[in-house]
């Protein structure tokens, strides 16, 4: 039986924070969950590392007594069980790590945590440490699923649906999941009872739909504002008037550009942004930055027009 690196499985440092380690467990349980690896034992493998690792370094208790033990954790091995103490009590960590029955309806009847966790922990999950007594039967609930939806800003602002394909029992299956207008990047859209199907009348797992929200060639979002650019002509920049500034929602606005203004003015429009999820009618601002436009050619009488220009710019020579 081998020593097992927790740090190293969720790939953090041994100073991480107890975000830092809940964010890495996440990420890479999505990345490794045998739903989005059919058939790949490598990937199965690593998803129990991942949830052992995180039933320990997620759960102040156990991660101290482990980095306690560290390299000398054969020393606690030939303790007797009454002497190593029972676990913590589950999810004191403040985010939950799979359960031994959720580990089981994905793969069976196997111990779904090492040799080496039971060494130190006695078990995983609600299991006491130390004990052999075995746990009653009891439906087990499905288990959840993570899948991603990739938006543009223009799904943001009018909303949308996305279909998810999922295998069930070699079947496949597909969920059409609405997303709000107004949603935010990295929100998770949860999709009651669409999950892991159940056995013996449990209840079903729930499907979670993460949000990423794709680079624009034109906005920038800030939370509910959207950010800009719009060329002004350098007669309407020293002169006034009026240019069309383009919003997400397909439509075209008339900024009123004052005489005199330089580039990089930023000028606010009310109401142009995105909606707050759950309140359409409450919408961010759209905030328009200003560029000058240099002519890149001139007519002969555009030149004219412009050295007349530089000449009464010029200032008058001093007379001593």
């Amino acid at each position: 039986m081998d020593f097992k690196d927790y740090y190293a499985v969720l790939g953090v440092a041994k100073t991480a924070t107890e975000d830092e380690i809940k964010r890495a467990y996440r990420r890479l349980a999505r990345k490794h969950h045998p739903d989005l690896n059919p058939g790949d034992k490598t990937a199965e493998a690593r998803f129990k590392d991942i949830n052992e690792a995180n039933e320990v370094l997620g759960d102040p208790v156990k991660r101290r007594k482990y980095n306690e033990l560290g390299s000398n954790w054969r020393q606690y091995e030939q303790q007797g069980p009454a002497s190593r103490g029972a676990g913590a009590a589950p999810g004191s960590g403040g985010f939950r790590t799979m359960s031994p029955e959720e580990m089981e309806g994905l793969f069976g009847q196997e111990a779904p945590f090492s040799d080496f966790f039971a060494t130190f922990f006695g078990g995983g999950g609600d299991a006491s440490a130390g004990s052999s007594r075995p746990r009653a039967s009891r439906p087990r609930r499905g288990h959840d699923v993570e899948a991603i939806a990739e938006l543009t800003l223009e799904d943001v602002f009018t909303g949308t649906t996305r279909r998810v394909a999922l295998d069930r029992n070699g079947t496949s299956h597909t969920i059409e999941v609405r997303i709000p207008a107004g949603v935010k990047d990295g929100a998770r859209i949860r999709a009651a009872g669409e999950g892991g199907r159940s056995g013996s009348g449990a209840p079903h797992g729930d499907l979670f739909l993460s949000i990423h929200l794709l680079p624009h060639a034109r906005f920038e979002r800030r939370g509910q504002d959207l950010y800009t650019r719009v060329g002004v002509p350098i007669t309407t920049a020293v002169l006034g008037g009026d240019v069309g500034v383009a919003t997400l929602s397909g439509s075209t606005l008339r900024l009123k550009i004052p005489e005199m203004t330089a580039a990089g003015r930023v000028f606010r429009l009310r109401g142009h942004g995105l909606p707050t999820v759950s309140k359409p009618d409450d919408r961010g601002d759209l905030y328009v930055t200003t560029e000058i436009q240099i002519p890149t050619q001139l007519s002969p009488e555009e030149r004219r027009h412009y050295e007349a220009l530089r000449t009464l710019a010029v200032a008058p020579e001093i007379q001593p």
